[in-house]
């Protein structure tokens, strides 16, 4: 009796078996699929036909790279005509000789227009050159300007001191005299630290170094004008100094 009971049950565990895996089915992993899409891509991509050789270009001539001939104006306030007029052969001489561009004063429109010739090698030089008659009109000496020419990573920075603080009247003219100091005392001690040239023009700041440098000066200018005392202002910019001093 029992061996005629047991096919029957192993009949049914079999069948139960067999429903439970048609029941389920089997889930294919994300990277497994993403492994055979690349495969798939990189077939494709070796069936494609490769070309053999590259695409070759004619040379360009020095005139197409450069373009037609680019012009850049600095207009000239009245206050530094006079300056412009004394020291001009000092500006004309290092932008024709050493940049090699044409340059002149427009007597009708009161701009210094700086062009470039079929003698200029480097087109950066026209930057340079505008930068330093640029320079020289916001007030600095030649001998100062001159340094955008010479060296690399110098630049301009100008902000009014009312854009630091809102000062009108007597508060205004104290804030510049902060700057100054008794004599240029304070901006000549300013300018030695951080290795800067500064111009103050009315409420106007310009600054003449590199970044770094021009970072220094400003934050110390801009303190002075929140109303830091000179002393505190010093130490202040020694230390920033020494630090940097240290890691160069």
């Amino acid at each position: 009796m029992d061996t005629e009971k047991n096919p029957s049950t192993d009949t049914g565990a079999v069948a139960e078996s067999k429903d439970d895996t048609d029941s389920f089915t089997t889930v294919k992993s994300k990277k497994t699929q993403k492994r055979k899409h690349e495969a798939d891509g990189a077939t494709m991509d070796t069936e494609e036909p490769v070309a053999s050789k590259r695409p070759q270009f004619p040379p360009i001539s020095g005139d197409e790279l450069r373009g037609p001939d680019e012009t850049r104006k600095i207009p000239v306030p009245a206050h530094r005509y006079t300056p412009l007029k004394e020291n001009w052969l000092k500006i004309f001489t290092p932008i024709v000789e050493n940049l090699h561009l044409q340059v002149r004063f427009n007597l009708k429109s009161r701009n210094v227009e700086i062009k470039t010739c079929k003698e200029t090698q480097d087109i950066g030089s026209l930057t340079k050159a505008s930068d330093f008659v640029k320079a020289f009109v916001l007030g600095f000496q030649v001998e100062d300007a001159l340094a955008l020419i010479r060296l690399d990573e110098l630049f301009l920075e100008s902000f009014d001191i009312t854009d630091v603080k809102p000062l009108k009247g007597d508060h205004l003219s104290r804030a510049i005299g902060r700057i100054a100091g008794k004599g240029g005392k304070t901006k000549f001690t300013i300018e030695n630290v951080t290795k800067t040239r500064i111009v103050l023009a009315e409420t106007k700041v310009h600054i003449l170094g590199s970044f770094q440098n021009i970072k220094m000066a400003r934050t110390a200018i801009c303190n002075l004008i929140l109303g830091s005392p000179p002393s505190k202002v010093y130490g202040n910019i020694r230390v920033v100094a020494s630090r940097t001093a240290e890691r160069f």
